[in-house]
């Protein structure tokens, strides 16, 4: 399954040497998964894979 891709610009801006973070949220409404199993959401930005992180669907 894929779905469409999200586009958008985000600024990130620290104080001096300091680090910074902006966290993204993300809500899917009406998605429903047929079968139990793992499904992998992919981070991609500029088209490169930066992280991933798993769902695991289990049967109720």
């Amino acid at each position: 399954m894929s779905l469409e891709t999200i586009s958008g610009n985000i600024e990130v801006k620290g104080v001096g040497n300091a680090s910074a973070v902006s966290h993204l949220v993300f809500s899917i409404s009406n998605l429903h998964f047929k079968n139990p199993g793992i499904i992998n959401y992919v981070l991609y930005i500029d088209d490169k894979e930066i992280d991933s992180i798993p769902l695991y669907v289990r049967k109720g």
